[in-house]
């Protein structure tokens, strides 16, 4: 008990009032102790005893009961106390992100929300609201400079967030089933959340939240991945303005724009280097089944229609690497011009005349590689084509990651188990040194390098390279040294968000590889055990492609994709200019759409003046389409050789039906390229008629990838609508 002689000594003494300092400290203790404090990181559930502004009205009820506030002065020096009070508890009933001991500069009422609140007892949840509109009490602390620091504003979102709307670290939200047997009542969390806050003013100094002076900050991150749906009986619907950006998606392509209509009477020549690549199928493939369009340049309708295998006809012979094989034949989706089809195939070299392999995996173990579709996938990849190689064939692995290691020096495949053991312990962690990982690569290959053999750097990565040369052309320069060498490159892009598209594309270009994207592993199996012959064993390089139209049969063209593999007219008999490689059994299709002369499907406008003539007062070669010409070199050759073919009416086809069951799945596969990246030529074919092409020519199967093309059809008509 107090004694009442001393309370009214104590009401007559003459009290200072509390400094400005006084109050500083006092809120700082509070703070200090907030942060020492071991807080659960539970933020669902009711534990027992009054809530804070109960316990406060309840406190402050009895001092007045005793009478301790009998004069202004004395009033003064109790409520700084019972201020700090209120703030050390307030403080220590928010929730924690996961975590516990993250500091938060953002609080619970930094950011309005509403909450729509469906409770089993409507009316006990009413009535525990009406009670805490009236038990609210002001309660402010100050700042140093005696600015009063922002009360909460609005309430928290949900109970799956954290500190002010904030997702958990971890990116997992907390779900508790409410007990069915339980009295419906309000607990502190939740009443605080049902209560209507007015607006106040913004926190200065430290604490403000304007990243001026702010303390450093370690407020959770949301995620990309979709938050856990709380039960019913909690719905957690948050406002677009409460709402962390997703991790921001660093996938780089190449931006391009789709190759033009030309007049053959004005520029009659069509020069490109050939493409054997297939990242883009699995690109498109990747979007659509995540549920939306892919973005036009992820879209290489070439690198779409060579994804798949064709029964071209094939050369007899190696000492001519390739065949050629053209034909004409009408376009489905326009009745006024015709499409050119120009199909090549590779030389298949029979598994018992395979040249020996000797083989670098070059594997990025950087940070970024710690996700299930990145290094366990490369892992699992690596691991069919080591059986898919024969006893003598040799592999090395270097690895990188902060800087480049060999992880495993030049193994004979017959010792299988120690090359499975070595891909099996890689382990990711650190940054991207790529340049360093490609020079010891290609240093390691040099080492174990076979006359007459397949030398070749398989990169394996998901990304920029970021330490060393990260420039695209630095890296180029780096390759077309090391070509110089013999040992050609490829590359394997793996996961999504960080991946470099165009990186991979350069250097697979300039290293005389291809590059591939792998996704899955029934993708891996398709490129390096399906296609390990196609993919390893190169029968000509540099392949480059050009065609003359003949303007007295052909008033405009059109090449269908190739538009990042454009090469100068001159290019093509420049046999310093790198091109496009065809590895063992490889089919190569492009198509080109042309406007027959007069056939009325014209877009550009005819010159005024002038004909494209000869001496004798006539056009040459008149009653040809086009003449198609390809330049090769062969492997351990530099000076090329040229094949010809001129293209007449013989070479057409009477309707589309009559075509080829290949060539009409493959004019399938273009139509949809063109499609995704909203072609005009395409604009008003329909998906369902692509469909339509595609089944009736789908033809053998055997892998089921065309019947998975039908499916991502439906899956795009589904997204875009058939439009």
């Amino acid at each position: 008990m107090v004694d009442d002689n001393e309370l009214r000594k104590l009401s007559n003494a003459a009290v200072p009032a509390p400094g400005e300092s006084a109050k500083a400290r006092a809120f700082e203790a509070a703070l200090r102790a907030y942060d020492q404090e071991n807080i659960s990181p539970v933020t669902q559930g009711s534990a027992g005893g009054l809530r804070l502004t109960e316990r406060a009205q309840k406190l402050w009820s009895e001092i007045m009961q005793k009478k301790l506030i009998a004069t202004p002065a004395l009033a003064g020096l109790v409520a700084l106390p019972i201020a700090g009070y209120a703030t050390f508890h307030m403080l220590r009933e928010q929730p924690s992100p996961v975590g516990g001991d993250e500091k938060i500069t953002e609080t619970l009422a930094d950011k309005p929300a509403t909450l729509k609140t469906t409770t089993a007892e409507p009316k006990q949840a009413a009535a525990a609201l009406e009670k805490d509109k009236k038990a609210d009490v002001d309660v402010e602390s100050r700042d140093a400079s005696g600015d009063a620091l922002a009360p909460p504003a609005s309430p928290p979102q949900s109970q799956t967030t954290a500190v002010g709307g904030l997702a958990p670290q971890d990116g997992r939200t907390q779900n508790v089933t409410p007990n069915a047997d339980a009295p419906a009542t309000v607990n502190e969390s939740q009443s605080a959340t049902l209560r209507a806050y007015k607006p106040a003013p913004a926190p200065k100094g430290e604490f403000a939240l304007d990243g001026t002076t702010s303390a450093p900050s370690r407020v959770a991150r949301m995620p990309a991945a979709e938050p856990k749906l709380m039960s019913p009986q909690q719905p957690a619907a948050i406002p677009a303005d409460q709402v962390a950006p997703q991790e921001e998606n660093r996938d780089r392509v190449q931006d391009f724009k789709t190759n033009p209509v030309h007049a053959a009477l004005e520029d009659p020549v069509s020069t490109f280097s050939i493409d054997v690549d297939t990242a883009s199928y699995s690109f498109v493939r990747g979007s659509l089944k995540q549920g939306y369009l892919p973005q036009a340049d992820t879209v290489r309708v070439e690198e779409m229609i060579n994804y798949f295998p064709y029964d071209w006809k094939g050369p007899d012979s190696v000492s001519t690497p390739f065949n050629s094989t053209v034909s004409v034949m009408p376009t489905p989706w326009n009745a006024h011009t015709k499409l050119m089809h120009v199909a090549i195939k590779g030389f298949d070299v029979k598994p018992t005349e395979q040249p020996k392999a000797n083989l670098v995996f070059l594997i990025d173990v950087s940070g970024s590689m710690d996700e299930p579709d990145k290094l366990p996938l490369l892992k699992s990849a690596f691991r069919l084509l080591v059986s898919k190689l024969k006893a003598d064939d040799t592999i090395s692995i270097v690895t990188y990651a902060g800087d480049a290691g060999t992880v495993l020096m030049p193994t004979k495949v017959a010792e299988k188990d120690k090359i499975l053991n070595a891909i099996d312990n890689l382990r990711p962690g650190g940054s991207t040194a790529g340049e360093a990982g490609i020079k010891e690569a290609y240093k390691l290959a040099q080492q174990s390098f076979i006359k007459d053999g397949v030398n070749r750097v398989m990169l394996a990565t998901d990304g920029d390279f970021n330490v060393g040369q990260t420039d695209d052309d630095d890296l180029k320069r780096l390759i077309e040294s090391e070509r110089k060498t013999g040992v050609f490159l490829s590359v394997f892009g793996f996961g999504r968000g960080n991946l470099n598209d165009e990186m991979m594309q350069t250097i697979a270009q300039n290293g005389n590889g291809t590059a591939a994207y792998i996704d899955t592993l029934a993708e891996a199996e398709k490129v390096l055990v399906e296609d390990a012959s196609s993919t390893l064993f190169t029968i000509a390089k540099d392949v480059k492609i050009q065609v003359e139209f003949n303007p007295d049969k052909v008033s405009e063209y059109r090449l269908i994709g190739y538009e990042t593999r454009a090469l100068n007219r001159e290019d093509f008999n420049n046999d310093r200019v790198d091109a496009g490689d065809i590895g063992s059994g490889h089919s190569v299709t492009a198509i080109y759409e042309i406007t027959p002369k007069g056939g009325g499907g014209e877009q550009i406008d005819p010159l005024r003046y002038g004909q494209a003539t000869v001496n004798n007062g006539g056009v040459a070669n008149a009653d040809e389409y086009a003449f198609v010409k390809i330049r090769y070199k062969l492997p351990n050759e530099d000076v090329s050789k040229l094949i010809t073919t001129p293209v007449t009416s013989a070479n057409e086809v009477a309707s589309f039906d009559r075509a080829s069951t290949d060539q009409r799945f493959s004019v399938a596969v273009a139509a949809f390229g063109q499609k995704l990246r909203d072609e005009d030529a395409t604009g008003k074919f329909g998906y369902d008629k692509i469909m339509e092409i595609a089944t009736a020519a789908r033809g053998a199967d055997p892998f089921g990838y065309r019947s998975e093309f039908l499916s991502l059809v439906r899956l795009a008509s589904a997204l875009g609508g058939n439009r």
